[in-house]
């Protein structure tokens, strides 16, 4: 017992020891002597270095009340104001409980209202420490944007990358604060650190944000528009830095609608710069940050994935990206080896999205990517990376090339893309199953030879589930991928659709309040209902909820596209050997096929048609019981009409359906 009794001993005389130095170090910033105070300050700044314990004892024992006193005050010399922020940002790069207690002394204000100071060395001191405290994740967000005091401080100083702006609201709150005003003149200042936290705030404050960014292109520094400043910086001989961001900012106002894609800053400046980023010579992170904008800038362009495929060997300038590191095996230190899987990671992720843009549109584009080397292993390999961000750029690469009905038939088929992209679908996050799902409505078209084994693999439970999501892209993605498997299908297979998704999910989306939902859900309808045995087997089992579900729709406040659409499924089932009396024995489905048969659009006159002259079709069993019904309820007179119409298809088809009431 004795030992374990001196050990007690031993460490509570090092507390003491400690504790008394640390109220030293506070003691001292009461002196009533300010260089005594100022040197105090300075010998808690070199003791508080790299030594969290210390700096725990200080906050415990009352030095950052005090601190934060000596900063506002006016009496304060400069140089003592600008210690004491240096000491507080050294305090807040302990641990998170050190910010916390920042935070409860109402460090943040104290701070804001240095930045109103002429001296630019304790204004640093400050922005530094504002840069620790809300880099730190138990620092709330929405604090930085609810304070006013950024609107008074004007951005008289660099404005440190704190301003960073994460969304919308944030952009406007900086932008009606004065953010581009107050910030712009910076762009001359001499400090080349000064302008590149001005030209990165630009960068961010513009991203997807068509306000600020229509407000930048008329922006005037010193006579000459802020493009053409950004364009300057462009220049092959300012820092790579410097033109990495400069073409961000270019990228995101054209993006933004504020610049046009076929603007000469664009198409002979800005991409050819973040092509010549994605060079072997460059620096993994530049190369990385190059391709990512790059496919930023084109991704929804034509005209600029066209050009980027064909300016310095791009796509082939890609294939480098998988290259790295040269041999993993070879590495022994741990460190390194963590390194470069990271970096390999983000090269592959750049080269995946920056592909992914390059293919969205042009199939000449798509074959040339899929002839690089070894390109569909390597997105298959990417398919099962262990990165997530990895992965997801990997599949939206795969739905960018699934567009290409030759390589669907062809390379999808070689490679069997399918399998590893079924796995990727189970238990993946939304943002991976969203991409996924796409690229998998893709592969069920029916020209697509995946689109069996797909079935064979369980395809159809997954699907149905997908509707039932809260994401409202993977609903549709789900129901999409169910009316293309459906798309002449045998009747097991749609059987297995309605089975899975239950007559009443199947109600509840064509309920649904979206209309991309309830579109590809009557689309998934109307490829069930094909087929004559089909129809009249669906219609025995579903008849009833159907026909309600096409009252309902024909009968609400819906676009001419889902009306057009629902007329073209009672079409269908008018093409039933039985079905058809479900129409015939309903009077207020038959008065709304004669209402649309007089509206006033003539894609829904026309839907109507096809519905009547299968009802009316001569040649069938009691055909002419449903023409006398038919006539009886004015159908014919209103067929007299539309045989006059200006309108060739109606016309045509009036007379058609004439000609069988003559036969």
């Amino acid at each position: 017992m004795v030992p374990l009794r001196r050990q007690k001993t031993y460490n509570l005389v090092i507390f003491c020891e400690v504790t008394a130095s640390s109220r030293h170090y506070v003691d001292r910033l009461f002196d009533p002597d300010p260089q005594k105070v100022l040197q105090g300050v300075i010998d808690m700044k070199n003791a508080v270095i790299g030594n969290n314990k210390q700096k725990a004892n200080l906050i415990v024992l009352g030095a950052v009340p005090r601190l934060l006193y000596l900063l506002q005050q006016e009496t304060s010399s400069t140089e003592l104001r600008t210690e004491c922020a240096v000491v507080l940002g050294s305090l807040a790069m302990g641990t998170e409980n050190n910010v916390k207690s920042l935070l409860d002394c109402h460090i943040i204000p104290a701070l804001l209202q240095g930045l109103l100071s002429p001296e630019l060395k304790f204004i640093e001191a400050c922005l530094r420490c504002l840069r620790t405290i809300f880099t730190s994740p138990v620092t709330p967000e929405e604090l930085l944007y609810t304070l006013r005091h950024w609107h008074s401080c004007g951005f008289k100083s660099s404005p440190q990358p704190l301003l960073c702006a994460n969304g919308p609201d944030h952009q406007t709150i900086l932008f009606n604060h004065g953010a581009v005003q107050n910030i712009a003149h910076l762009l001359s200042s001499t400090s080349y650190k000064v302008r590149m936290q001005a030209l990165k705030c630009f960068s961010v404050l513009a991203f997807e944000n068509p306000q600020v960014s229509m407000t930048l292109v008329n922006v005037l520094v010193d006579g000459e528009l802020l493009p053409q400043i950004f364009v300057k910086m462009l220049q092959r001989d300012k820092p790579i830095e410097m033109q990495l961001t400069s073409a961000k900012c270019l990228t995101y106002m054209c993006r933004a609608g504020a610049i046009q894609t076929d603007d000469n800053c664009i198409v002979l400046k800005t991409l050819p710069s973040l092509v010549r980023m994605c060079s072997k010579e460059r620096l993994l992170e530049e190369r990385v940050e190059g391709a990512e904008t790059l496919a930023y800038l084109i991704e929804t362009d034509v005209e600029l994935q066209r050009i980027a495929s064909i300016t310095d060997h791009l796509i082939a300038m890609l294939s480098d990206y998988f290259k790295y590191p040269s041999s993993v095996s070879a590495i022994t230190d741990i460190k390194r080896l963590d390194h470069d899987l990271k970096h390999a990671h983000e090269l592959r992720q750049a080269a995946f999205k920056l592909y992914a843009s390059l293919g969205a549109n042009d199939e000449d584009i798509r074959k040339k990517i899929i002839e690089t080397e070894n390109m569909m292993d390597r997105i298959v390999n990417g398919l099962s990376e262990s990165s997530i961000k990895v992965r997801l750029s990997a599949v939206r690469c795969l739905h960018s090339l699934s567009r290409s009905v030759q390589q669907l038939r062809t390379s999808f088929q070689d490679h069997a893309v399918w399998k590893p992209l079924m796995k990727v679908l189970q238990n993946a996050p939304d943002e991976v199953l969203v991409v996924a799902s796409s690229t998998l409505c893709n592969l069920l078209l029916e020209f697509s030879p995946s689109k069996e084994p797909i079935l064979e693999s369980g395809a159809i439970e997954l699907l149905c589930s997908l509707t039932q999501s809260e994401n409202l892209a993977l609903r549709v993605n789900g129901i999409w991928a169910l009316m293309n498997m459906a798309f002449q299908a045998e009747q097991k297979i749609k059987a297995d659709i309605l089975q899975g998704l239950s007559t009443e999910q199947l109600f509840q989306l064509l309920s649904d309040s979206d209309v991309n939902v309830l579109m590809k859900t009557l689309g998934l309808l109307r490829n069930l209902l094909s087929t004559r045995p089909h129809i009249d087997q669906i219609m025995s089992t579903h008849g009833k909820q159907i026909m309600q579900a096409v009252t309902l729709i024909l009968e609400g406040e819906h676009n001419i596209e889902v009306k057009e659409q629902t007329l073209c499924i009672l079409a269908n089932i008018a093409d039933g050997t039985t079905a058809k009396e479900l129409i015939m024995t309903n009077d207020d489905i038959l008065q709304k096929i004669k209402y649309y048969m007089s509206h006033s659009n003539a894609k829904l006159q026309l839907a109507a048609m096809f519905c009547i002259s299968n009802l009316i079709w001569n040649e069938e069993e009691g055909s002419q019981e449903r023409q006398d019904k038919l006539r009886d309820i004015g159908i014919v007179d209103i067929l007299h009409k539309l045989s006059q119409s200006s309108d060739p298809n109606l016309c045509d088809k009036a007379k058609t359906a004439l000609q069988q009431y003559l036969a």
